[in-house]
């Protein structure tokens, strides 16, 4: 005999799987216009090129993909706060405001698809995980799951260098994967019997649910994603060319200096910058994350710890697409020449003011009075 929890789960997986019919998203593409994904990819291998070229077999091999993440977060059994978005690589497309409205971040957010087709994607995506919060405040106790948490479900699809599309689809707590999705069902990512085990038992059950998302991830999400890097192509493939500059940052220790290679300005994304002395890349670099700049181009910096006598033939490389091959090349030496210019153009003019200012006063110390006139008498 059937448990009573038994009984609502099954009432309520059939409630859900019926949702999820009445909103299965109607995105496609006529079949007129696009013969199939392959065929596609043809077309656009030369802009993931552009994307993620390069100089030296480390530099640039990127993949891009497209995303969208719902994130909730769980205050306690009665508060809930959940948000969706969409990125394209590091590039965010879609938002949700406040009131669940779409709002589109980039002029070719929603590719060649219509504003009506993008919305049904986020309301799918949003679909799937409407059950979630309540089975989750169902299963806290048993799964172990402690307020307040972060959960977060990240579904989408990635196209590679080579050319394959990869789709994916994770469920992570507090920032840990627990869950993936694989052909039609969940499975675990950890060894947990406590949480991710269970967990994935109860996702698996929504059939119907999980055959449309494998249909989202393995048809819908590749046209997408080619048809968003076809609308975004002339933002995407735009080149700016970096601007380098040098500097030293807080001495690390006793007879040590930190040196620093500043390069900013640069799109796309993909850039190759090391301290180098003569051929050889100086092992103790150190890079910052790429960080975006208010104009969509990006900003880094390349550290180096060295020993202050052994400064000599150091160099800043800087490898880029929209260079052309023309690498920048900044000298340590040269740097600090033209500081030293720079020290000795402001001490001059100090000197002579010096030396002009002392020659007054001087001179006003040296100075006869004024004879004073006699009285008449």
């Amino acid at each position: 005999m059937a448990s009573k929890d038994q009984y609502e789960e099954r009432q309520n997986r059939g409630s859900v799987e019926q949702f999820y019919l009445k909103q299965k998203p109607k995105t496609s593409f006529p079949e007129k216009e696009i013969t199939s994904v392959k065929e596609m990819l043809l077309l656009y291998i030369p802009l993931l090129a552009v994307l993620a070229a390069g100089d030296n077999e480390d530099a640039f091999q990127e993949e891009i993909s497209f995303k969208i993440i719902y994130s909730s977060s769980f205050y306690n059994r009665s508060c809930v706060k959940s948000r969706n978005s969409a990125w394209l690589g590091d590039l965010q497309t879609l938002r949700e405001d406040n009131s669940g409205s779409v709002i589109f971040l980039r002029p070719w957010s929603m590719g060649n698809l219509t504003k009506k087709e993008i919305k049904e994607l986020l309301e799918y995506h949003h679909a799937l995980s409407i059950e979630m919060p309540n089975k989750l405040h169902r299963h806290a106790r048993q799964w172990q799951l402690k307020y307040p948490f972060e959960v977060q479900a990240t579904g989408g699809c990635e196209l590679h260098p080579g050319g394959a599309i990869v789709a994916f689809y994770q469920f992570a707590y507090q920032g840990s994967e627990l869950l993936h999705f694989q052909n039609t069902s969940w499975m675990p990512s950890v060894k947990d019997e406590i949480t991710a085990q269970p967990m994935s038992r109860v996702f698996s059950q929504y059939h119907v649910a999980n055959k449309i998302t494998q249909k989202m991830l393995s048809d819908t999400c590749p046209r997408f994603l080619l048809s968003i890097l076809d609308a975004g192509k002339a933002d995407l493939q735009r080149e700016v060319k970096p601007e380098a500059w040098l500097s030293t940052g807080p001495n690390p220790g006793p007879d040590r200096q930190m040196l620093v290679c500043h390069v900013s300005g640069f799109h796309p994304k993909p850039i190759w910058v090391k301290w180098m002395r003569g051929e050889q890349v100086q092992q103790r670099t150190q890079q910052s994350g790429i960080l975006p700049n208010a104009d969509g181009t990006w900003y880094l910096q390349v550290f180096l710890e060295v020993e202050a006598t052994e400064t000599s033939g150091l160099y800043c490389r800087v490898r880029h697409s929209s260079l052309g091959g023309q690498d920048i090349i900044l000298y340590l030496e040269r740097h600090r020449s033209s500081r030293g210019w720079i020290i000795v153009a402001v001490m001059v003019p100090l000197v002579l003011l010096t030396a002009l200012a002392f020659g007054l006063r001087k001179r006003w110390s040296h100075c006869e009075p004024p004879a004073t006139p006699l009285p008449l008498e």
